[in-house]
């Protein structure tokens, strides 16, 4: 059973179960001379919660849940009947189909809460003759380091496995939690692109930039407001007013958004955006290539920035009662992770008040206006994704999951 409730995680868990499928049958194949030439391979059934990815990917969905995606504590309790009878249906089908593992796939919040439901349920209910006590494993740690640390505690108890995608993860929960068994796979969008794929886009902006530096420099801006309704309503007119700073400064100036849906595109075109400014559905890694600064939300995109080597301005904003908790219950220095993973600020970032179009269209303009201050960024870059491990980080956590004893 899988359980994704975003976009990002919908795409990790299809990945995921390509990786799983490959080696549950290759490890059920009896290959001793022994063996029945009939036989076949054991073919694992999927099932569960998730997107679009996880059905092409042959999972057996109960419900689209990432349809269901919001942000901040406010959203979520605004939601929370809607979530709390999702949580119980997907709680009754684990316990009437008895899945032998259940994989959460980020989305920590639910996530944990189910694996706390699903071990107290077989804890209460568990018999001789009826031991279901399936494997409880979560991909990608829940940055409790980040906030809340406390829920490490509770991770011990519930999860048998938690996969971390970041190096400093596993060292962290050593520290705290030593009888939780962590593994860092490494980050999955290593495997998605290449070193030798980023490495050429990388090379063909500085080839481009050289040529534009010939001639008469164009330069290009990425805006990403986010992939869910509420945050693209709230980021939308900072990313657009940035944009129209920056187009007074530097007429010239190319500009292309990037949304992941036509429903978020037909919001951007609805709220009206400036000209000069391409709106694209999707085609991310090509408008990677092409930019030379990209004014991006935090969150996994920054990651993405960070992996094609395209500086960044980070910023974000929610509900002020989310703001306010988050604020409290935050005890690290950045938001976005090539930050964190640098430790130091690599992308200059703005939060809630700070999030407004002056103050992200002067930091971006600096840096556009300032070639050797970029190229220092993109140093330090190739060094944080060097961190990551290297490809095949599906597949480590494919047989990390497989290898756990019965």
């Amino acid at each position: 059973m899988l359980i994704a409730g975003e976009a990002s995680g919908d795409m990790l868990a299809a990945e995921l179960v390509g990786a799983l499928r490959e080696k549950i049958i290759a490890s059920s194949v009896d290959t001793s001379a022994e063996a029945q030439p009939l036989r076949t391979a054991l073919t694992p059934r999927f099932f569960g919660a998730g997107g679009p990815r996880m059905a092409a990917a042959g999972v057996e969905l109960a419900f689209d849940l990432t349809q269901h995606a919001v942000i901040g504590l406010s959203d979520v309790l605004k939601n929370y009947l809607k979530f709390r009878r999702l949580f119980h249906q997907l709680l009754r089908l684990a316990i009437e189909q008895q899945a032998d593992a259940i994989v959460g796939v980020d989305f920590g919040g639910f996530n944990l809460r189910f694996a706390k439901a699903i071990k107290n349920y077989v804890r209460r209910h568990w018999k001789k003759f009826t031991p279901w006590n399936p494997k409880i494993v979560q991909f990608i740690s829940p940055q409790v380091w980040a906030s809340r640390p406390g829920r490490a505690y509770e991770m011990a108890d519930n999860l048998d496995l938690l996969l971390s995608i970041f190096p400093f993860e596993k060292a962290w929960y050593a520290r705290r939690v030593p009888k939780l068994r962590v593994e860092f796979v490494g980050h999955p969008m290593v495997e998605r692109y290449p070193m030798a794929e980023a490495r050429s886009i990388v090379s063909l902006r500085s080839s481009a930039s050289g040529v534009r530096d010939a001639v008469e420099r164009v330069p290009t801006v990425l805006l990403l407001p986010g992939s869910r309704d509420d945050e693209v309503r709230r980021h939308l007119p900072v990313a657009a007013g940035a944009f129209e700073f920056l187009r007074r400064e530097l007429p010239a100036l190319r500009g292309t958004m990037v949304l992941p849906s036509a429903a978020l595109v037909q919001t951007a075109r609805t709220a009206g955006l400036p000209a000069g400014l391409e709106l694209r559905q999707g085609g991310l890694i090509d408008a990677l290539a092409q930019a030379d600064l990209a004014i991006t939300k935090s969150g996994t995109i920054t990651m993405e920035c960070a992996f094609f080597g395209v500086p960044a301005v980070v910023f974000y904003k929610t509900s002020w009662p989310s703001y306010l908790v988050g604020r409290q219950l935050a005890s690290v220095e950045y938001i976005a992770m090539p930050n964190l993973l640098a430790g130091e600020q690599i992308f200059h970032e703005f939060i809630q008040r700070a999030a407004t179009p002056e103050n992200i269209a002067r930091a971006a303009l600096a840096l556009l206006r300032d070639d050797a201050r970029r190229q220092v960024v993109g140093t330090k870059l190739a060094k944080v994704v060097a961190s990551l491990g290297g490809p095949g980080a599906t597949t480590r956590a494919a047989d990390a999951i497989v290898s756990l004893p019965p």
